[in-house]
């Protein structure tokens, strides 16, 4: 059966309160039951205030001065503050990108999700048995253990498939989801991307998936809508999005993806994408438009269409022929000098609770070792564990040559400056109280003796090799996407200009283009300054570009380490080789992955 159109968005406008200036224009889209759509694109380009918008929300300081949104023929936008109530969850749900905001911290998680349908009368029959249902299909257990867990007790994975349970719980007809696996490990992320899918095409349900994970889009959605400044630039069907792109964005946002078959140079978009009232005239994407001409500085470009897909540019026709290049990244050597950061026979508790058990590793300088393993496996805390922010551990941990305290008040101020710690959650590290230059200037402030001037300078730059501009220095963490929150952390850590960088999930609220900005600047600050990165994360794929050794955890036990290329290569143990599995490829099947009915 032919999928019908559930969702129906129609020349949608959203604006500055107040000011007629546009965030969001000219949007349409559709999405029929049982069909996902990808909706991609740089941090501030309005993926999440359209997904908000799809709720009939605007957020603060925003309004929806022109549209429509029809879901199943309703028209959101004419329904009133109590019909939009009721609407949300019961037919309309949503799955933020941080799962700590979405949960509340201080009821269990059975009280949660049993709040969820006894909200919605009708929803469903047996209350209890649904509860275990969906907790099953995201892959928690709900024994009488975990519903009786506040969120803190979770980790940050299992917090984001309470969060998709909690969001499926009532069958809805429309579910929009922001960022849903950005916490989770590649195992998890697989299960919880084909739970998605089956429940969409079992019951019929429209999903709308906001992510900057172009791999994940690639193996989930059926179309792809490509957005840049708040305009659609680029939609068609998945395969001929990503295997034959026409706009030059979304074709640089292709280049930036990192490979997980090779170790490539990842190549960013130059510049920053404009904010409202300061795009320019013409095409938005001119000024960092390889392709551009006098014409787009002047004109803009009206949707046409170029084989399969509507995409705005002037030049469409000629780009779809162009060769896309990829730089093969050169390995660096095996390090003979004196590891920088040494941990022999590490094993750390919560409590009485063992997490890590007998873990080694070597760091040489100018040297990156990337941490990888499923959500629990006891990575963030060997983290801790480095940085001084968890005591409860045995074993040795050297920093050139020096041991290291168990605790950071036992630890000199040189020797907490030297080794910077880059938290995964941007959205709970920085102070909301503090302007972005005040966040910055404080580090500066503790570990030199500077002067106000020097430290707004010294910020400003470190904010440009962020890929963010000086402009940010007096906004706030609030006004910042989760991608601009976390360069904002990252360039915390570095202004200090340490020696042990610790990364944990650092590009994971990251979109691919700044993602590769990020990882080149990490790239020559090891070069530049002999900078060490112990290097935490999911994404596998990304582990080729940056690393060049890797260690594998599994429940606190290593059970594979070496050379980049031998365990991506040739795993050997089948925890590793299950991993490797589980990674998402870029390259989509030929056929939409829903057809819809």
């Amino acid at each position: 059966m032919r999928a019908y159109e559930r969702l129906e968005v129609k020349d949608l406008e959203i604006c500055l309160a107040g000011t007629g200036r546009d965030v969001v224009s000219e949007l349409s889209l559709t999405v029929g039951a049982g069909e996902v759509l990808g909706l991609v694109g740089e941090s501030g380009s309005g993926k999440t205030t359209v997904a908000l918008a799809l709720l009939g929300h605007a957020r603060r300081g925003l309004e929806i001065t022109r549209g429509e949104i029809a879901l199943d023929g309703v028209n959101l936008l004419t329904l009133s503050p109590q019909e939009m109530r009721e609407f949300r969850g019961a037919k309309v749900a949503y799955v933020p990108q941080d799962p700590s905001a979405a949960l509340n911290p201080t009821l269990k998680i059975g009280s949660q999700l049993t709040e969820c349908l006894t909200s919605h009368p009708g929803a469903v029959d047996e209350v209890r048995s649904r509860v275990a249902e969906v907790l099953a299909e995201v892959r928690l257990d709900a024994q009488p253990e975990m519903m009786k867990r506040y969120p803190h007790q979770l980790s940050g994975g299992q917090q984001q498939r309470v969060a998709i349970a909690m969001a499926f719980c009532c069958r809805p007809s429309l579910i929009v989801l922001d960022e849903p696996t950005t916490g989770l490990d590649v195992s998890t992320q697989r299960h919880v991307l084909e739970t998605i899918r089956n429940l969409c095409k079992t019951y019929g349900v429209a999903a709308v998936y906001v992510s900057h994970d172009l791999a994940v889009v690639g193996g989930l959605v059926s179309k792809v809508a490509v957005m840049y400044a708040g305009r659609v630039i680029e939609l068609g069907a998945t395969y001929p999005v990503f295997n034959t792109p026409v706009h030059p964005y979304t074709r640089g946002l292709l280049a930036a993806a990192p490979s997980p078959e090779r170790a490539e140079v990842l190549t960013g978009i130059d510049g920053q994408p404009p904010r409202p009232g300061r795009r320019p005239q013409g095409c938005f994407f001119a000024p960092r438009c390889s392709f551009a001409i006098d014409r787009c500085r002047v004109e803009t470009p009206a949707p046409v269409q170029v084989r399969s897909q509507v995409v705005r540019c002037f030049r469409a026709s000629e780009i779809v022929h162009a060769e896309r290049e990829r730089v093969v990244l050169t390995p660096l050597p095996d390090s003979i000098a004196e590891p920088s950061l040494s941990l022999k026979d590490i094993s750390a508790k919560y409590g009485s609770q063992p997490v890590l058990h007998g873990v080694s590793l070597d760091l040489a300088p100018e040297r990156c070792v990337a941490v990888v393993g499923e959500s629990g496996s006891g990575k963030t805390t060997l983290a801790r564990c480095i940085v001084g922010l968890h005591s409860n551990w045995e074993g040795d941990i050297r920093f050139e040559g020096n041991p290291l305290a168990r605790g950071t008040r036992r630890r000199s101020k040189d020797v907490l400056r030297r080794i910077q710690y880059i938290f995964q959650n941007p959205y709970t590290s920085l102070n909301p109280r503090k302007t972005i230059g005040q966040i910055l200037a404080q580090p500066l402030d503790h570990y030199f003796d500077m002067s106000r001037r020097e430290m707004s300078d010294r910020a400003a730059k470190v904010l440009q090799e962020v890929s963010l501009g000086e402009d940010f220095l007096g906004r706030y963490p609030d006004q910042l996407s989760g991608g601009e929150r976390q360069r904002v952390a990252i360039a915390r850590a570095i202004v200090v200009e340490p020696d042990v960088l610790v990364c944990d999930e650092v590009t994971s609220a990251l979109d691919v283009s700044v993602q590769a900005v990020i990882v080149e600047l990490l790239r020559r600050l090891q070069r530049e300054h002999g900078l060490s990165m112990v290097f935490i994360t999911h994404n596998l794929a990304l582990v080729r570009s940056v690393a060049q050794k890797v260690v594998v955890l599994n429940e606190g036990r290593i059970v594979e380490h070496g050379s980049v290329e031998k365990v991506l290569e040739h795993p050997e143990d089948p925890y590793t080789i299950k991993l490797i599995e589980d990674v998402p490829k870029l390259a989509p099947a030929d056929e939409p992955v829903l057809s819809g009915y």
